[in-house]
């Protein structure tokens, strides 16, 4: 098949095209860094360099390709002069009229846990926005969205903390709370398993690596960096967006953050997934703690 990634050679995209080119699938990948252009080829995929919010330039990339894969990339907390939801609604929108006129009909959109609504998820209701953006679609189009969990690299987040304070401090934590977490290549893994499954119009599935407590967490990341007895505090919201905003987070952020939290505290964050709870992947917590010991060693 002729297969086309968005998301360049980040966390998912280069396992996911790694993968597919095993497999004998012809691979376009798309990036906005011409340096990265070489690494592509050299891997054995097409490169096309461009911007995934000129319109043109993805209908030209999405002609004639069997499936594409759509992703949103990050947005820089610490970014004030943008608007990180415009940022992303743009994207979608390009992603859409691109879809259309290219005249692509099986699409696998990497969405989010807490994508099913719109209401008390903070910064996560973005993704409920673009999910309706191409729901808009016409029928003739097939979209597979996947939402997976929060990414076990985000736990890289906590290192400053446990440097400067010696705890996982975040507003939301405890025993009876279980967070489910995923590997960037268990989700690779899922989505090249789905390019291969029919497509019948729309589908949304989970994607999960393991379900630990916060403090059975901060056990496991304790153990691996040499401090066996890290804890993990929980203060209020207030408490942790003041403590975001002082670092100097954009404020829509530092407010989304603190509300996805809360809903993780509260529920709301994983009230469908665990409607529609997956089979666990194959890359668990404790396989990621060599990388999070690494990185926190090099700091």
């Amino acid at each position: 098949m002729k297969i086309v990634l968005t998301g360049s050679l980040g966390h998912i995209s280069k396992p996911l095209a790694t993968e597919l080119i095993a497999k004998g699938h012809s691979v376009t990948i798309i990036s906005s860094k011409a340096e990265r252009q070489k690494e592509i080829e050299t891997m054995g995929a097409e490169a096309a360099i461009g911007s995934i919010v000129d319109t043109n330039f993805l209908s030209e990339t999405f002609k004639d390709a069997d499936i594409v894969y759509l992703m949103e990339p990050p947005f820089n907390f610490f970014d004030h002069n943008s608007d990180p939801e415009k940022f992303w609604l743009d994207i979608a929108k390009s992603y859409a009229q691109a879809i259309q006129q290219s005249g692509v009909t099986k699409v696998i959109h990497l969405s989010s846990v807490g994508a099913h609504t719109d209401q008390g998820v903070g910064m996560i209701a973005i993704h409920h926005s673009i999910e309706n953006i191409l729901k808009e679609l016409p029928n003739t189009v097939s979209i597979k969205t996947m939402r997976p969990v929060g990414f076990y690299y985000n736990m890289l987040a906590f290192i400053p903390s446990i440097k400067n304070a010696g705890a996982i401090i975040q507003n939301f934590g405890g025993d009876e709370l279980i967070e489910a977490w995923v590997s960037p290549l268990d989700i690779a893994a899922t989505i090249a398993e789905e390019m291969e499954l029919p497509f019948d119009r729309r589908k949304v599935r989970y994607i999960a690596s393991d379900e630990v407590s916060p403090n059975e967490t901060a056990k496991i990341l304790g153990e691996a960096i040499g401090k066996p007895d890290l804890k993990w505090i929980v203060i209020s919201d207030e408490q942790f967006q003041s403590n975001l905003i002082n670092i100097g987070f954009n404020l829509q952020i530092a407010k989304g953050l603190t509300e996805m939290n809360a809903a993780r505290r509260n529920g709301k964050l994983y009230e469908d997934y665990y409607r529609n709870r997956p089979a666990l992947g194959k890359v668990k917590l404790k396989d990621f703690v060599k990388d999070f010991a690494a990185v926190y060693h090099q700091q």
